[in-house]
């Protein structure tokens, strides 16, 4: 299957998982997951029509889209791997979307990028809803403060919140919960599902799905 072909499945699939939960499919957003994949690779989506791509690493993205951004103006670019403190600066000038913030250390980096770039990247609080120790993201249980922090104390406006199930788990009940923290936050963004979930996701009320191998392939990580 080509990328092209891949994306109208995935595009199909979504679309009928929101009819099935009573959604506008136009109300979820996917993320295209290009990391480790080259750039050839996502000019082929872009010429299918995706301008929504996800990247892990800032060093990646830096080095695969700002020629591709001098291209295609209308591209947008989301972080939904970890982000360290110190790649604060370069993240906020380069992504559009950050899915991964998940501790007061770096809610201050960005609020101080984002005062002194004048970019407003929107923002997102990774949940580790599996409480996982090797995961990042906050807990659950601390979500609902986090949230009111960032915006108090670091003058940060949260979108939404982010998720990974641990695998194994029924991804389902990882997905109502992070719907709960939402209402409970009061934001509106959902980043939950992948490749093998993303429908599951979209049920329950995904309104961005992160969706890498099932678009580009089997990834080939470095050794």
């Amino acid at each position: 299957m080509t990328i092209s072909e891949a994306l109208g499945r995935i595009r199909a699939d979504i679309a009928e998982a929101a009819r099935q939960a009573g959604r506008d499919a136009q109300a979820v957003r996917l993320v295209a997951v290009s990391k480790t994949f080259p750039q050839e690779d996502v000019r082929e989506a872009i010429a299918a029509g995706q301008r929504v791509f996800g990247e892990n690493r800032v060093q990646e993205a830096m080095q695969k889209f700002p020629a591709l951004r001098a291209e295609f103006a209308d591209l947008e670019l989301h972080l939904i791997g970890p982000l360290q403190s110190n790649k604060a600066r370069e993240a906020v000038a380069l992504f559009d979307v950050i899915h991964t913030v998940d501790r007061d250390k770096i809610a201050g980096a960005l609020a101080a990028e984002m005062r002194a770039q004048g970019r407003t990247p929107q923002l997102l609080v990774q949940v580790n809803t599996g409480e996982e120790p090797q995961k990042a993201g906050i807990a659950p249980r601390e979500a609902v403060d986090f949230v009111a922090r960032c915006r108090t104390e670091h003058g940060l406006a949260i979108a939404g919140l982010m998720c990974i199930p641990p695998v194994g788990d029924i991804p389902a009940l990882h997905f109502a919960l992070l719907d709960e923290l939402c209402r409970r936050a009061g934001v509106a963004e959902r980043s939950m599902g992948m490749s093998q979930d993303y429908e599951t996701a979209v049920r329950h009320g995904a309104t961005l799905v992160r969706v890498g191998s099932a678009i580009f392939g089997h990834r080939d990580y470095p050794a």
